[in-house]
C-alpha cells in the first residue's frame, strides 16, 4: 500500500467527490437502487405520456427493426415505457440469464484474465516489466504508457482488460505508484477511445451508422470509411500531453510514495535488482511463445484458408476493415493464447509452474479475484438492458437534440454544445455505437441542413463521447478499472476513482471543445477527401 492517508488527501471539490463517492453504497448495490428508481421513473413517465417525435425525414430512413426495438409507430412518435409492463416484466425473468450472459464485457474480461491470471502468477509480467524498465527514464513511463493505451483502442474491449492492468504492473515495476499507471491508462483508452494514428474498427462502426443517417437525407449519400483521419491524430497529439501532465503534476502527488508490501514487494520493490538466472531462462522460453503465437495468428491471417479474413468482402467495394474484421474478433482469444503459452513457458522455465496441475490452479485463482466482478456485472446488465427498455434514453437524445438545433446560436459554438451534450448523454448510456445510432438519426440530418458535413457530425460526436468515459460508474468497464485499482489499494473506492478520473476527463473536454470550434473556424479537411462543410444537393434541399 501507499502514504497515501499521510501524504496528500485531496482537498476542495476532488476531495469532496472522493470523501462522499466513498461513502457512496457498494457499486452493486448502487445499480440496484438506480434499477428501483429506473423503474419508478418509468412508470411515471409512461402515466404522463412522455414521449419525443421523429420528423418525417428521420423516421423515414429508420430501418423497421429499429422502429420494432423502441416500439416506434407510423406517426413517429417514441413513448415512454413502463417497466412494469406485461412485455418488461415477462422479459425481465425470463430473459434473465441472457441479460447477464450477453453483457458486452463479460466474455472479454473472463477469456483474457484466464491467460493473465497465468502469465501474472508465474511471474511473468513481474520479471517482463522489471527487466523492461531497468536502467529506462521512469519519466517517460507516462507518455509512453498513454500512447500505447490510445492507439491499444484498435484492439477494441482487449485494451481494458490487457493495457490497463499491465500499466499498474509497469509502475510498480518502476517504484512509481501503480494507481498512477492505472488512470494514465484508463485515461488513454477510455478517455481517448476516439484518439488515434490509424482509422480502425471503432471508425468502421461508427461510419456504417454515419451513411444509413446521411441516407436519411441524400439516397446515395456514401460516408468517408478515413473521414476523421485528421481528426483523430490531432486529439492523440492533443491527450497525450494532457495525460502526462495530469499523471504526473496532479494525480501521482497526491497519491504519496508506494511502498509495496506481502508478496508484492518481493516483485515490484526489487526493480534494481538483476533477474535470477531462472528468470532470465523463463523470460526467453516466453519470448519464443510469443512468437509462436504470432506466428500462429499470422498464418491463419495469410496462410491457406485464410480463416482470420472475410475473403468475400475483398472483392466488394467495402473498406478493408470488413475484410479483416475476422481478425480483428480474434483478437481477445489472441490475448488469452498469448498470456497462456508466454506464462506456461516462463513458469516452467523459472519452476514456478511444475506441473499441468499448478497451470489449473493459477485459471482457477484468476477466476476467483472475477468474482466480486460478475455479481456487479450481473447488476450492471439489467440496469443497463431495463434502461433501454424503458425508452427513456431514446427520449432524452431527441428532446436534446432538439433543443440545441433550436438555440440559433452561431454554427461553431454550436458545435461545441454538441460535444458537451454528447458527453452529458454519455454518462448514461455508454456504449458508442448504440448511442451514435440513436443520435445519428437526428444530429447527422440535423447538422447537414446546417452545412456540416456527416463526416463532420461523427467528429464532434465522437470527442464528447470519449471525454466523459472516466467518470461514469455506468461505463461498463468502470467497475473493472475500481477491481484493478483494490488490487493495490484495498481501501479505493468508487469515489477515489472518480475524483482521480475528473481533472483527465475536464482537460480532455475542454480541449476538445477548443478543437472542434477551431477546426470550424479554420476550415481544415477531417481526413482525406472530407471536409468539415456540406452542401446538400439542389434536388434533395428540402
Amino acid at each position: 500500500m501507499s502514504d497515501q492517508s499521510v501524504a496528500g488527501e485531496a482537498k476542495g471539490f476532488l476531495g469532496w467527490v472522493e470523501k462522499t463517492g466513498n461513502k457512496l453504497p457498494d457499486p452493486v448495490f448502487i445499480f440496484f437502487y438506480l434499477i428501483i428508481a429506473l423503474m419508478l421513473v418509468s412508470v411515471v413517465a409512461s402515466m404522463m405520456g412522455a414521449n419525443a417525435v421523429l420528423n418525417d425525414q428521420v423516421l423515414g430512413g429508420m430501418a423497421e427493426s429499429q422502429k420494432t426495438r423502441f416500439s416506434i409507430g407510423e406517426d413517429g412518435i417514441i413513448p415512454a415505457i413502463s417497466l412494469f409492463s406485461p412485455d418488461n416484466i415477462q422479459r425481465l425473468w425470463v430473459d434473465m440469464p441472457e441479460t447477464f450472459t450477453h453483457f458486452h464485457p463479460l466474455g472479454y474480461v473472463l477469456v483474457v484474465m484466464l491467460g493473465a491470471g497465468v502469465a501474472e502468477r508465474s511471474g511473468l509480467f513481474a520479471a517482463g516489466m522489471r527487466s523492461a524498465v531497468r536502467g529506462a527514464p521512469k519519466a517517460l513511463l507516462t507518455p509512453v504508457v498513454a500512447l500505447v493505451a490510445m492507439v491499444g483502442n484498435h484492439a477494441a474491449d482487449a485494451a481494458y482488460v490487457v493495457l490497463i492492468p499491465l500499466a499498474g504492473i509497469l509502475f510498480a515495476s518502476a517504484g512509481r505508484h501503480p494507481i498512477a499507471g492505472i488512470t494514465a491508462a484508463f485515461a488513454g483508452v477510455s478517455g481517448g477511445f476516439s484518439a488515434n494514428l490509424f482509422p480502425g474498427q471503432l471508425d468502421a462502426l461508427l461510419f456504417g451508422i454515419t451513411e444509413a443517417a446521411g441516407e436519411i437525407l441524400v439516397p446515395s449519400y456514401d460516408a468517408n470509411i478515413a473521414g476523421n483521419w485528421w481528426f483523430i491524430v490531432a486529439i492523440l497529439c492533443i491527450y497525450l500531453p494532457i495525460i502526462w501532465y495530469v499523471t504526473d503534476r496532479v494525480i501521482e502527488p497526491k497519491l504519496g510514495r508506494f511502498v509495496a508490501t506481502g508478496m508484492a514487494a518481493n516483485s515490484f520493490n526489487e526493480d534494481d535488482k538483476p533477474l535470477e538466472p531462472d528468470q532470465v531462462k523463463g523470460l526467453k522460453w516466453a519470448g519464443l511463445a510469443c512468437l509462436g503465437t504470432l506466428a500462429l495468428w499470422a498464418f491463419m491471417t495469410w496462410g491457406p484458408g485464410t480463416p482470420l479474413i472475410n475473403e468475400s468482402a475483398a472483392d466488394e467495394a467495402v473498406p478493408w476493415y470488413t475484410e479483416y474484421a475476422p481478425f480483428f474478433n480474434s483478437l481477445v482469444a489472441f490475448f488469452l493464447v498469448l498470456f497462456l503459452s508466454a506464462g506456461w513457458a516462463y513458469g516452467a522455465a523459472a519452476n514456478t509452474i511444475n506441473n499441468h496441475k499448478d497451470l489449473v490452479e493459477m485459471m482457477a485463482e484468476a477466476m476467483k479475484d472475477m468474482g466480486y466482478y460478475l455479481v456487479l456485472a450481473f447488476a450492471a446488465a439489467h440496469f443497463v438492458a431495463m434502461f433501454q427498455w424503458s425508452n427513456l434514453g431514446l427520449i432524452s437524445a431527441v428532446h436534446g437534440a432538439d433543443a440545441i438545433e433550436n438555440s440559433g446560436l452561431p454554427l461553431p459554438i454550436l458545435l461545441g454544445l454538441i460535444v458537451l451534450f454528447s458527453a452529458l448523454i454519455n454518462l448514461f448510456v455508454g456504449s458508442a455505437s448504440a448511442k451514435w445510432a440513436l443520435l445519428a438519426p437526428v444530429m447527422i440530418p440535423m447538422l447537414m441542413l446546417l452545412g456540416i458535413s456527416a463526416e463532420g457530425a461523427t467528429a464532434v460526436y465522437r470527442v464528447g463521447d470519449s471525454a466523459t468515459n472516466i467518470i461514469t460508474p455506468l461505463m461498463v468497464y468502470f467497475p473493472l478499472i475500481l477491481v484493478f485499482a483494490k488490487r493495490w489499494e484495498k481501501d479505493f473506492g468508487l469515489g477515489s476513482l472518480m475524483a482521480m478520473m475528473i481533472p483527465y476527463s475536464i482537460w480532455m473536454l475542454v480541449s476538445g471543445v477548443l478543437l472542434v470550434v477551431a477546426w470550424v473556424y479554420l476550415g481544415w479537411d477531417l481526413g482525406p477527401g472530407a471536409p468539415m462543410e456540406y452542401t446538400l444537393p439542389a434536388a434533395q434541399t428540402p
